[in-house]
């Protein structure tokens, strides 16, 4: 039987979500309530939405969830070119993570779009 597990954006998510919890243990300490916070709520969202929404009865509530979790990786997208411009961390060091969250929208996208399309 298949699980939320096997997707392969929720594995990736994952990912995303320890790379940038051992990239904010680099933050100031006075961030640690601040934009260190805000990022580890909105990158265990992305995963946290998807693994919901696969376990709800409806393909709407689904979608839904799915939307909810893209909309935590843009959070999460715009704290991080926050924390670059705070020089809290180097635009190179994010490279990894900056290329793995686009390769996570495009699978949340495509399958969003691919949801929608069913009848």
């Amino acid at each position: 039987m298949k699980s939320y597990r096997d997707l392969i954006v929720w594995q990736k998510s994952m990912i995303l979500v320890t790379l940038l919890y051992q990239l904010t243990k680099q933050f100031p300490d006075d961030e640690k309530f601040g934009l260190t916070s805000q990022i580890k709520r909105s990158s265990v969202s992305i995963p946290s939405n998807i693994a919901e929404g696969y376990g709800r009865s409806t393909r709407k509530e689904y979608i839904r969830f799915l939307e909810i979790s893209r909309a935590s990786l843009y959070e999460f997208q715009t704290q991080l070119e926050i924390a670059v411009n705070l020089k809290f961390i180097d635009i190179i060091v994010t490279k990894e993570i900056f290329d793995l969250g686009i390769e996570v929208e495009k699978m949340l996208n495509s399958l969003i779009r691919k949801l929608k399309s069913v009848n």
